[in-house]
């Protein structure tokens, strides 16, 4: 019986011994019940990008096309209908789910002016001949522009607006002097003001004009990152030169870069009337083009870049101009 009752009291003494054990734990259990709190909070904290990519993705499942046709001549040919389209992407043929000409639709539109100590000479006249471009295409109530400055430094002089007056001003009112910085300027005007424009990019037509001279000396982005950019937010860029050396320069190529591959047109002019009549060019083509939409097939939700090609069918003499691309989204 002894050992036997030994052996009860030493498991009571054992028993009571972890008991002090027991309870020390309990003060870590509501550190254990902290972290099934913060998932229920973080869809308050969804990063940008994610949120980015969502709006993308309705967009690019239907992929929107803005182009012009034009003859050998450069004449506009606005008579043409949805059959007389071939559109094909990465070489195979996509079905055009609509058709339409764009005649009449509201824009967005960001005049870039490079005031780097590069172009000091015409700046008076870039001054001028921007203004009158305002003037001229800007419809109250019913498009908005914004002016953007860059020399060492992207800066927004003037947030988009339908006011002309405004928009005039703040052209007017530029000063030059610092290095050049294009590529930091076109990717700000895309991310931070042209793809926010509107909630549905359906609504309006987004374009950037950009005077200078193309040479970047200052930029923190690629040229690369900026394209990119461009075709994210459907932004048509159409550059005017500020070279007026007649000698070609890799400037010049990196304007026409950004002009064919986004379905723009680069113009070099080289007196002050060739500058007034490269924006009425640009002015006239915003209201003669044409949209196809369609979906891709297969779609590819991979975050690449997909190439487009559209045709006239059987129309070798027409030229059609349209971006070369776009981002697929990744899921």
């Amino acid at each position: 019986m002894k050992p036997s009752l030994v052996v009860i009291v030493g498991l009571l003494l054992a028993l009571l011994t972890q008991a002090p054990s027991s309870k020390a734990q309990v003060p870590s259990l509501p550190s254990r019940q902290v972290p099934p709190a913060r998932p229920a909070a973080a869809p308050k904290a969804i990063p940008a990008e994610e949120d980015l990519g969502a709006r993308i993705t309705l967009d690019v499942t239907r992929v929107n096309l803005l182009f012009t046709v034009s003859d050998k001549k450069g004449r506009f040919v606005t008579d043409l209908n949805k059959d007389d389209f071939d559109v094909a992407e990465s070489k195979k043929p996509q079905k055009v789910l609509e058709f339409t000409a764009e005649t009449d639709v509201p824009l967005r539109i960001g005049i870039l002016i490079d005031t780097s100590n590069s172009i000091r000479d015409r700046f008076r006249f870039q001054q001028e001949a921007a203004t009158e471009f305002v003037n001229a295409v800007i419809r109250p109530g019913q498009d908005k522009g914004m002016v953007v400055s860059f020399d060492s430094a992207a800066e927004l002089v003037s947030d988009l607006t339908d006011s002309a007056e405004q928009l005039g001003k703040a052209i007017r009112n530029l000063r030059p002097g610092g290095g050049t910085a294009l590529y930091d300027a076109i990717y700000f005007a895309c991310k931070e003001k042209l793809m926010e424009a509107d909630q549905s990019r359906d609504k309006a037509r987004r374009a950037i004009v950009v005077l200078t001279d193309g040479e970047d000396n200052d930029s923190r982005l690629s040229r690369a990152q900026a394209l990119e950019m461009a075709h994210k937010a459907d932004v048509v860029i159409y550059t005017i030169s500020t070279n007026i050396s007649r000698i070609p320069t890799d400037g010049d190529k990196i304007l026409r870069y950004f002009a064919e591959e986004t379905g723009g047109l680069a113009f070099f002019p080289f007196k002050s009337t060739d500058l007034t009549q490269s924006f009425e060019n640009i002015a006239n083509e915003l209201r003669h083009q044409y949209n196809v939409f369609y979906r891709p097939e297969p779609l590819n939700a991979d975050g690449q870049y997909h190439p487009v090609d559209i045709r006239v069918k059987n129309r070798k003499d027409l030229l059609v101009r349209a971006r070369r691309g776009y981002y697929a989204p990744k899921f």
